[in-house]
């Protein structure tokens, strides 16, 4: 399925996050087997090939002012549509709780996305078998607000 948005439990969180946001924001992933309240925030791209904007709810975290993401798709052996739509317009919007941020998305490379990357996995632990199921190198992007 190319757009994960119309997955039942994302399509919920989704109005979740745009009539609580408080609540979407530490979301509960047990009931669909993960490890309980983690941090998302609802970030909105420009879709590249429609222009349309295209919200999609997505764990982060939050280190020297930026945001970061990681683009892993369960695994999958291709990136999701949100990061494609940042590398064709990097400028994008989040809501992050009841904060609205604009910001410019960027790739961690090197020593910055090895640090992270293991910050992130300490938030969500199935990162790791994400990047063991895939041969693509799994992107962290960085959300830089502007």
């Amino acid at each position: 399925m190319a757009d994960f948005s119309a997955i039942p439990w994302i399509a919920e969180h989704i109005e979740l996050y745009r009539t609580d946001p408080e609540k979407a924001h530490m979301w509960d992933s047990a009931p669909l087997g993960g490890p309980g309240l983690l941090p998302t925030l609802l970030l909105t791209t420009q879709g590249r090939k429609s222009g349309d904007p295209r919200a999609l709810p997505l764990i982060y975290g939050e280190f020297d002012g930026s945001y970061v993401v990681i683009a892993s798709k369960g695994g999958m052996p291709t990136h999701p549509l949100w990061f494609l739509n940042l590398e064709a317009t990097p400028e994008c919007e989040m809501q992050v709780g009841t904060k609205h941020v604009v910001a410019r998305a960027r790739v961690a490379e090197g020593d910055e996305r090895a640090r992270l990357w293991a910050k992130m996995v300490e938030i969500y632990p199935p990162y790791t078998d994400y990047k063991k199921a895939t041969e693509r190198t799994i992107p962290v992007v960085v959300l830089d607000p502007v």
